[in-house]
């Protein structure tokens, strides 16, 4: 699907931005596009960008007789219903300073919102054995105020870019990252490992699913990557991710999807550019 227009983080008013009263309303532009790659006959990415409601979310599905596309686009769409349902829990998006306790709000709102996907997508599996065992990854962000809320389920990514510098602002949720984190294999052994696509996580293939959530600091200048593993995989060094991305808006997308392309298109490949101004 296309549409464009658990636990809560510890928060201090510096992650926030620290004082930020004086500060002007963020002019807010989004570039996003989807492409099946070169290798598969479908594709099971769906992703959602809307400036005015300033939300954005990618989506990988997962699953046979078309669940994946299913699973995503389902996704997607709980996800834009229930933020926009739920922003009034936060507040006006635009006044400033942004406080713990709407940040917090702004958390549990994301954190809902993939819970209710996770709910829904359970329950059509339930309904439709055709669809069991469908899943997908979601990577959404909210932008209020200065700040940039973040959910998180699966292996797409958030990467904050500043300058010449990306940051991957969100955990992937995979056997390899875990088997990292631990210490238990090395960065070399965790390029070639056959475990590299098993997730640890997704959004539908149980009634419920741990989010991860977090609050950024953006700054003028500062533009933010939302995409899926058909793209990032392709993308070893953060600073090339930032050199791509300066090149800004269509211009940038375009790029990354036919690097992500000339370099093997194995999968599904989707990129949202938020640039903030």
């Amino acid at each position: 699907m296309v549409r464009s227009r658990p636990s809560t983080p510890n928060l201090s008013l510096a992650d926030l931005g620290g004082d930020a009263s004086a500060r002007s309303r963020r002019t807010i532009r989004s570039f996003a596009r989807s492409d099946v790659g070169l290798h598969r006959q479908g594709n099971e990415d769906a992703f959602f960008h809307d400036d005015g409601l300033r939300l954005y979310v990618v989506a990988d599905g997962m699953g046979g007789h078309a669940a994946g596309e299913v699973a995503s686009a389902e996704a997607v769409e709980t996800v834009y219903g229930m933020v926009k349902r739920g922003l009034a829990a936060i507040g006006d998006p635009d006044e400033l300073p942004l406080t713990e306790a709407r940040a917090r709000a702004a958390c549990r709102v994301i954190e809902g919102a993939i819970q209710a996907a996770t709910y829904m997508l359970f329950a059509i599996a339930e309904l439709d054995h055709d669809k069991s065992g469908m899943g997908t990854t979601i990577s959404a962000a909210l932008v209020v105020g200065d700040s940039l809320v973040t959910g998180q389920v699966g292996d797409s990514r958030i990467y904050q870019i500043r300058g010449d510098q990306a940051v991957q602002v969100t955990e992937d949720h995979t056997l390899i990252a875990w088997q990292l984190k631990q210490g238990l294999i090395s960065e070399e052994e965790a390029k070639v490992s056959p475990h590299r696509n098993v997730i640890t996580r997704a959004v539908g293939n149980r009634d419920y699913v741990e989010v991860d959530t977090s609050v950024l600091a953006l700054e003028p200048g500062d533009r933010v990557l939302l995409c899926s593993d058909g793209l990032h995989g392709y993308f070893d060094d953060p600073s090339e991710i930032a050199e791509v991305a300066s090149l800004g808006g269509d211009s940038a997308v375009d790029r990354f999807i036919e690097l992500a392309n000339a370099r093997g298109g194995r999968d599904n490949i989707t990129a949202i550019l938020v640039e903030v101004s």
